[in-house]
Formats: structure tokens, C-alpha cells, sequence
């Protein structure tokens, strides 16, 4: 049986998903003509093999950076640690580490691109960035577990449609701790939404990504890139790989899950990175994701307009909570 948690974000994406397909306009480049094929737009300029770390895509300007998630984490706690005070709980979540290093948004947009890593690791992602350890969690009694999470440890977590906060206020959460009615989910909930969804009139703070995934699938699909997938493919199977169509699938077409970063792995990934440069696969494909990706921002204007300003009241107040 899946979790609150589990179900909480099911309904979130199935709403967003609802609501962004709302916005896309009947009988535009949205959907298929009656021949199964888009209305292809223009590509801007094609760059050479560019690394992946210099790409920059229309909506990386409403997506956060690492340090701008951090600062968004660093003030969902101190929100957390304000809540938790007026139930007489003391409670200091350990903060995310600092930010460091250069920062490449779309390393594996097209795969594996880099030569140098595929050269010493392969398709093992993990390889090279030793995970920061997770933040240790206070220990909680009773009164601030309860307080924490908005039911009695033991309880079975209430589920609740995606709330913003000020629907969350108008509701009773049906459990108090010294005397006062907790939250709905508990000072982690009213945390996340003070920061994420403060109004009724509050976009999900995944749109974005939605939007992303929309303008990707497109990209995928466009004839020009299908051709360069194409050529990728036929580079592969004179290197000994063949029957790849793409290069989202040369670790399922070649079993290399299990081992990512053996011997096998890093053979084939060296062909792989060596293709993709012969054929630019990385230069347009970033100049056809940016095509559609203009596409989208055209096709939901007025919603983005309100989700920039929206992210930067939250990065506005994530900056006051130091």
C-alpha cells in the first residue's frame, strides 16, 4: 500500500498534468496534425560539441539552482523550527551542506556526453560525487513527533488533497499538542507550503519541470533530431554496438545496469560519447530542446508569468530566514 507521502504526490502530479494540458491550445503544435506529425519550429544557432555544463535553456530562469535549493531548504527549516516553538517544542533540523563546485544542469539531457568520465567510469553516475550524508533527524517524544507530522506516532498519517496554506489554515487538523490544534501535516506541512504553495492561486513548485518534460518528449520526437539519432545509431553499430535507436537506451539495449562502471560499461561508453561528438548530437539537441522549449513558454504564457513571480516571492523570502 502506498504511503501518504506517495499519494499526496500522485494527486499533486496528476492535477498538474490536468492543469498544463488545460493550457495547451487545441490544434496547436501541442497536439498531432491529422498526418500524426508537429508543426516543427525554427532552430537559433547550432553549436559545435558544446560541453554540457555551458548549456543554458529557456527554463533554466525558473528552475533553481543547487545554491537557490538550499537556500529554499535552509528556510523550510527555520519555518519548520518557528512552528514546532509555539507547540513548547525545541526543534534545530540539520541544514543541507554548502553549495560548491561548478554547477552542469543538463549533464545527461543526451546521455552521457562527457569523454572523460565515460573514459573512468562509464554509465556509474554515482562515480566521482561522494553523497553528501543525509541530515540527522532530532530525536522526537511524543508531543513533537506529533507536532512534527500532525498525527500520534502509531496513527495512520490522514491523507489530505494538495492543500496550499491558506486553505490549510481554514481546516482543522482534529489533534492538539499542549492545548493547541497542530497544523494539517504537522509543522512540515505547513513549512513546505508557507514556502511552496502560501495561496489558493499557488502553481505546484514542480511546474517547471513539467514544462521541461513536455518541451524533452517533443524534442525527442522531432524529425531533425530523429535523423541525428540516426546517425548516432549507424556510428554505434560500425563500433560494434548495434540495434540502439537512441541514446537513452544504451544501457538497457546492452545490459549494462548491474555493472554501470565496468570494463563493458566504459568500452561501450567511450563509443557512445565518441559518436555523439561526430555527429554534434549534443549541439542540436540543445538548439532543438531550446526550440521547443520556447514553444511551451509561447503556449502557457500567462501561468509562467505567474510562476516567476510567485518563485521569486519564495526565493525573496527564503533570503529573510536565515
Amino acid at each position: 500500500m502506498r504511503s501518504a507521502r506517495h499519494r499526496r504526490a500522485a494527486a499533486v502530479t496528476s492535477v498538474l498534468t490536468a492543469a498544463l494540458l488545460a493550457c495547451l491550445p487545441v490544434g496547436s503544435a501541442a497536439a498531432r496534425d491529422g498526418s500524426g506529425h508537429r508543426d516543427e519550429p525554427s532552430l537559433g544557432r547550432i553549436l559545435v560539441n558544446p560541453p554540457t555544463a555551458s548549456l543554458v535553456l529557456p527554463f533554466d530562469s525558473i528552475t533553481d539552482s543547487s545554491a537557490e535549493r538550499r537556500l529554499s531548504d535552509v528556510a523550510q527549516n527555520r519555518l519548520t523550527t518557528r512552528c514546532m516553538a509555539r507547540y513548547g517544542v525545541t526543534y534545530a533540523r540539520q541544514d543541507p551542506p554548502v553549495v560548491s563546485g561548478p554547477e552542469d544542469r543538463h549533464r545527461y539531457l543526451f546521455g552521457l556526453a562527457d569523454p572523460v568520465f565515460a573514459a573512468t567510469h562509464g554509465y556509474d553516475r554515482t562515480a566521482g560525487e561522494p553523497r553528501p550524508p543525509r541530515p540527522e533527524q532530532p530525536e522526537l517524544d511524543e508531543d513533537a513527533f506529533t507536532a512534527l507530522y500532525g498525527h500520534r506516532p502509531g496513527d495512520t498519517p490522514p491523507f489530505h488533497d494538495p492543500l496550499s496554506e491558506e486553505e490549510a489554515q481554514e481546516q482543522d487538523s482534529g489533534v492538539q499538542v499542549n492545548g493547541r490544534t497542530v497544523p494539517v501535516d504537522g509543522c512540515l506541512g505547513e513549512g513546505y507550503r508557507t514556502l511552496y504553495v502560501p495561496t489558493r492561486a499557488s502553481l505546484d513548485p514542480t511546474f517547471p519541470f513539467q514544462l521541461a518534460a513536455e518541451a524533452h518528449a517533443r524534442a525527442k520526437e522531432d524529425s531533425r533530431l530523429q535523423r541525428v539519432y540516426r546517425l548516432w545509431s549507424r556510428c554505434m553499430e560500425r563500433a560494434g554496438y548495434p540495434g540502439i535507436e537512441n541514446p537513452y537506451l544504451v544501457q538497457e539495449k546492452l545490459n549494462l545496469w548491474d555493472d554501470p562502471g565496468g570494463p563493458e560499461a566504459i568500452a561501450a561508453a567511450v563509443k557512445d560519447v565518441a559518436c555523439k561528438r561526430k555527429v554534434n548530437l549534443v549541439g542540436f539537441g540543445a538548439a532543438v530542446e531550446t526550440a521547443y522549449q520556447e514553444q511551451v513558454s509561447t503556449e502557457v504564457a500567462d501561468p509562467l508569468a505567474a510562476y516567476r513571480t510567485q518563485r521569486a516571492a519564495r526565493l525573496a523570502l527564503a533570503a529573510t530566514l536565515p
